[in-house]
């Protein structure tokens, strides 16, 4: 994948990401820009929907795809394969999770950062 111009990396990182979660019809995609907090752990976080555990798990690993095709780079790491019901990708500067929708509310991811910049990609 040729870089748009004006895009970083974690910019192409994060738009292959949520391509890989819409490949699969993840739901409810929000990508939360981090890049302006000050001592955020990465530049985005992608969260997402699986309606299931199995879905959330076919998210995840078209999430892999997409990004290996795009720029061939694997995650560094990913947890939570076994359970499904919190799949964490983590590419280092961009750090996609995929939930099933109790766990997702439990946690509220999206609400941890009151000055981050969230987008909602797809309801």
């Amino acid at each position: 994948m040729a870089k748009k111009k004006g895009l970083t990396d974690s910019d192409v990182l994060c738009e292959l990401i949520v391509k890989g979660m819409e490949e699969k019809k993840a739901e409810n995609i929000v990508v939360i820009d981090l890049k302006n907090i000050k001592n955020a752990v990465a530049d985005y976080f992608i969260v997402a929907t699986g309606t299931s555990g199995n879905h959330a798990d076919a998210v995840s690993v078209s999430v892999e795809e997409e990004v290996f095709k795009g720029i061939k780079q694997w995650p560094w790491h990913t947890e939570g394969r076994e359970n499904k019901e919190w799949i964490l990708i983590d590419y280092v500067d961009v750090v996609a999770h995929v939930f099933t929708q109790d766990i997702r509310s439990f946690y509220g991811l999206e609400q941890l950062w009151g000055d981050a910049v969230v987008k909602q990609i797809k309801s």
